[in-house]
């Protein structure tokens, strides 16, 4: 009888904290048109919490890219029930290390780049602060770099004056469907899962050395069509949290 009464109790509780769409200062834990959003991967913070609560070591947790490409996502909602998506990686980037070599000084220049960017809609289902969402994006990426070789002795036959790497370009499309809760006022926990296609392509790579002819190096291609096409790098993290202002 007593487990009766807790199971059912339990569901009271549940479907109360599903109805109320409100908070006690009036704040709406739903979404609305206008609204933007930011996501991040929420392993690290549920874990810290879950160490917290059984008494387990805790090392911090930070926020993590909800995507093997490394870039940062977010929804602009155009109504209460679509949103647009978009996912954006602009990186470039250069190093210079210098070497004393007796009196002369060698330097060593390495330079990349890499740029994603992606965008799709996003369709959601429910009225309560589980929702249910579904849509479709495509995804293009671009990467690259090179590292040069300057010999303050001056270059000599036999010496590496300059190494490039193949350039790099992929695209990708893909289906996704999902599920959120909103724990907190515009603030969601969930995951999605997936499935699309990917195409990827790196050209030969370039290595210049003084007095020989320049070697190159081997092709690479794939192609994927999987379940949230993992060959594109585009897959979510295994837990996504959302945040909308």
């Amino acid at each position: 009888m007593k487990k009766i009464f807790l199971f059912c109790a339990s569901i009271a509780l549940v479907g109360t904290m599903n109805a109320q769409l409100t908070s006690k200062k009036g704040e709406n834990y739903l979404p609305e048109a206008g609204d933007y959003a930011i996501g991040a991967d929420a392993s690290s913070m549920l874990s810290y919490f879950g160490n917290m609560l059984n008494g387990g070591t805790n090392t911090g947790f930070g926020m993590g890219f909800t995507n093997g490409a490394t870039a940062i996502t977010g929804k602009k909602f155009m109504t209460d029930k679509m949103a647009y998506r978009g996912m954006v990686r602009l990186g470039v980037g250069s190093t210079s290390v210098t070497t004393p070599n007796g009196a002369n000084e060698d330097v060593v220049k390495t330079s990349y780049n890499n740029v994603t960017l992606g965008g799709g809609v996003e369709y959601r289902r429910g009225s309560t602060r589980l929702q249910g969402y579904y849509g479709a994006m495509a995804m293009v990426g671009l990467g690259g770099g090179k590292t040069s070789y300057e010999y303050g002795a001056g270059v000599v036959d036999g010496q590496t004056t300059e190494t490039k790497a193949g350039s790099t370009f992929g695209l990708g499309v893909r289906a996704f469907v999902g599920a959120e809760y909103f724990v907190l006022p515009k603030i969601s926990i969930g995951g999605e899962f997936g499935w699309g296609l990917g195409f990827s392509s790196t050209g030969a790579s370039e290595t210049t050395v003084q007095g020989a002819p320049v070697v190159t190096g081997g092709k690479s291609s794939s192609f994927g069509l999987d379940t949230d096409n993992n060959a594109f790098g585009v897959a979510p993290a295994a837990v996504l949290i959302h945040f909308h202002f």
